[in-house]
């Protein structure tokens, strides 16, 4: 690395404060009363429970949610044996990327011990803490020994990254490299370039996978690994070859796939010529690997090659791993992680790279295209599904071998717990989605060619939450799906309006808004114009009319603009004054409801009293009780200016039309987060816990509040909802993911 980037990576480890790891406690301290539970004398409940009955951890401890990420320094890569102690940063980034791509705990351990015994006896006393164990950067031979004697005495998972979670991922980009290049494993030949503990491990699973053993020739830095050899070891012994052959040279030959785990341009350029037809080439020495992938490119164009940096395409990284097959494993209590569990793995990873690509992971890296291909046969790191494809089918595998202590009985709620790590809204919007199943109903999407529009209709598609009616051209959007390998097929499960090809309701569309906008300055024709042009126009003219049952508009645009444009077309409820926007903030585990965040400027009394109201209706759709507060810059009283008094005011209309809604106000928005400081200005509060729906008493109040929030705790937004609108309509922002075309679709569709 260049000095400038080396000064960078120390002060990134250095400040603000040094280390990357901390420890956030999980329960509310607050009291005495939380003190007593937490410690003396409470803890002894769940004390004497695990003394009874010791499966009780999983209960009253997090050990079923914490690894032990483990080394002892001698094998860091790239680093080699540099000890226990100067390895900790590794371990810390591994326990970050646990943290970060599965939600799992980690304690870092860093052993002095280079002695294997020593090194075994110090880890097994460790059970009792931990739910698994991550042997990490720990030389060969001695981490096959290692690990197999903690295997034997620990009733826990044991898994050794560097040699299982390479093997796993590898074993993907094999099982879908062979597919783009039309060959199985039965039938191919394989030449490594390495025959260290991570390039066995592969070997070993592609075996156990189909791969002919006989097919296999290994190679190293002493030449080929052949029968008679000096040195051999145990684990090497099984894969010796009968052969004169002693360079990698001489074997390379014919072989369909090249496995390298070794050094930098070992693989050299006039052997690429002997591969055979349509190579799979894996070249994983890092930071640079055994071959250019520009030199294959340019010698090799019919060969797909992969590599473990990311600025090429198709990296090899145990990210894709580790995290997800623990995450399973801690999930039904495995007391393993066993050989089907390892496949099941492999399986996972190969399916997801198959499927059509994600917006998250497209943005993560600028865009790219990430159809399944040459290009792309492994999942990149940051594919926010790879939870959801990997956990499960690795519980599934302990379960069938046997080896769950703690079976999931319910994998679609599984699956809904895993979405937490997935989709920060996923919890949230769980209740909704299951409304928006029932329901059943169509939905408009203004924006039909876009590309986060045509993502979020296929996850709309597969997971049942409505029928999707695309406006757009046709042709443009069935290019489009075809262009990000989406399944979802025009005619039979979405449907396209297309106002240059479907005249007939075009022109009876355009009628009826015209009819709406007369003596507006809008012209008939410019009117019948907009029908063809205007998408939120026309998503909103199809609702309005009843050809779809729900319409989300916008997102290209001002979303004030969008929005002046829906509003004639959709009038407010009966007897309602105005039309309110109620936007939502996932921050942690809360969830805050902010209201009127885009519409009102100046609202009154009576208007605050309605917006709380709809407001309050909204969060219960959630499925949460709403404990609403009336925010302020005075707290209980405390002033008597224009702005207090009309929160005060409301606060008397909204509790003589709903006395059993929980709300308080005016108050400081402190005071409505933090029930013991409201505890210490007023005796007779009726909100029991923390306030969820804040209500502000303007526009600038409420927008300030929202996106200082967001931008400071990095909360996830939903919304902004209308509310009040005779029809189930939405406008989307410009800054909409197709996440949250997915959240609105099942909040349009469920009641609003």
């Amino acid at each position: 690395m260049d000095d400038a980037f080396r000064q960078a990576a120390l002060s990134y480890h250095r400040e603000p404060r040094p280390g990357k790891l901390g420890i956030l406690p999980t329960k509310r301290m607050e009291t005495q009363r939380d003190l007593a539970l937490a410690y003396s004398p409470g803890v002894a409940a769940p004390c004497l429970e695990i003394a009874a009955d010791p499966d009780k951890a999983r209960d009253y401890t997090a050990r079923g949610n914490l690894v032990a990420v483990i080394s002892n320094g001698t094998a860091v890569l790239g680093l080699g044996n540099i000890g226990a102690l100067a390895s900790k940063p590794v371990m810390e980034g591994k326990a970050v990327l646990f943290k970060k791509f599965s939600g799992i705990d980690v304690f870092d351990i860093e052993v002095d011990a280079a002695d294997p015994d020593r090194f075994v006896e110090v880890v097994a006393a460790l059970e009792p803490s931990f739910g698994a164990i991550n042997l990490e950067d720990i030389k060969a031979p001695e981490c096959f020994e290692i690990e197999a004697k903690l295997r034997a005495r620990m009733n826990i998972p044991v898994f050794h990254d560097d040699q299982h979670g390479t093997a796993i991922v590898c074993a993907a980009a094999v099982r879908n490299g062979l597919l783009c290049q039309g060959k199985t494993l039965a039938e191919v030949k394989l030449v490594t370039s390495g025959a260290g503990a991570a390039a066995l491990a592969c070997v070993r699973l592609l075996i156990s996978m189909g791969l002919p053993a006989e097919n296999v020739t290994l190679t190293d830095i002493k030449g080929v690994v052949h029968a008679g050899r000096e040195g051999l070891t145990p684990e090497l012994e099984p894969f010796a070859r009968h052969t004169d052959a002693r360079t990698l040279g001489e074997v390379i030959g014919g072989a369909d796939v090249f496995l390298g785990l070794s050094a930098p341009r070992v693989l050299k350029e006039e052997w690429l010529p002997l591969l055979a037809e349509k190579p799979l080439i894996l070249a994983l020495a890092n930071p640079e690997p055994e071959v250019d992938p520009a030199v294959v490119r340019r010698v090799r164009p019919d060969a797909i090659i992969a590599t473990g940096r990311s600025d090429y395409p198709n990296q090899v990284n145990n990210v894709l791993c580790f995290p997800y097959i623990f995450r399973g494993a801690l999930d039904c209590g495995a007391t393993e992680i066993n050989a089907e569990m390892e496949r099941a793995c492999v399986e996972a990873i190969a399916e997801l790279a198959r499927v059509e690509p994600d917006e998250t992971v497209a943005r993560a890296y600028g865009g790219a295209q990430l159809t399944f291909g040459p290009e792309h046969i492994i999942p990149k790191p940051f594919d926010p599904r790879l939870v959801l494809h990997i956990a499960p089918a690795v519980a599934r595998a302990a379960m069938a071998t046997g080896v769950a202590r703690a079976p999931i009985t319910d994998f679609a709620d599984y699956a809904r717990v895993l979405q937490g790590f997935t989709y920060r809204s996923g919890q949230l919007m769980h209740p909704v989605f299951e409304k928006a199943r029932e329901a059943n109903h169509r939905v408009a999407y203004s924006e039909g060619e876009e590309e986060r529009t045509l993502l979020a209709a296929q996850v709309v598609v597969d997971e049942r939450l409505a029928r999707p009616v695309l406006v757009g051209r046709r042709a443009v959007i069935a290019a489009a799906i075809a262009r990000f390998g989406l399944r979802m097929r025009i005619g039979e499960e979405i449907e396209v309006f297309d106002p240059t090809e479907d005249e007939a309701l075009a022109e009876r569309l355009g009628a009826a808004y015209a009819a709406i906008v007369d003596r507006r300055g809008i012209t008939p024709a410019a009117a019948r114009n907009r029908i063809r042009t205007h998408g939120s126009i026309t998503a909103a003219m199809l609702l309005a009319q009843g050809h779809v049952d729900a319409a989300l508009c916008g997102g290209t645009a001002d979303w004030w603009q969008q929005t002046r444009h829906v509003l004639p077309i959709i009038p407010p409820l009966p007897g309602l004054k105005r039309v309110y926007a109620l936007s939502v903030l996932i921050v942690g585990d809360k969830t805050l409801f902010i209201c009127d965040t885009h519409m009102n400027v100046d609202p009154c009394a009576e208007e605050i009293a309605e917006m709380t109201l709809l407001a309050a209706d909204a969060v219960r759709r959630f499925g949460i009780p709403p404990r609403a507060a009336l925010c302020s810059h005075s707290n209980f009283g405390a002033s008597n200016s224009p702005s207090a008094r009309k929160m005060r005011q409301a606060l008397k209309l909204i509790r003589d039309d709903a006395p059993e809604l929980e709300i308080d106000g005016e108050m400081h928005a402190d005071a409505a987060l933090l029930p013991a400081l409201r505890e210490r200005l007023v005796t007779d509060s009726p909100l029991t816990r923390n306030a969820n729906l804040l209500v502000m008493p303007s526009l600038d109040a409420a927008n300030i509040a929202f996106t200082l929030l967001a931008g400071a705790t990095d909360g996830l937004a939903v919304g902004p909802l209308l509310l009040g609108l005779s029809k189930p309509v939405h406008v989307m922002t410009a800054t909409a993911t197709a996440r949250g075309l997915v959240n609105m679709t099942a909040l349009a569709v469920s009641g609003g």
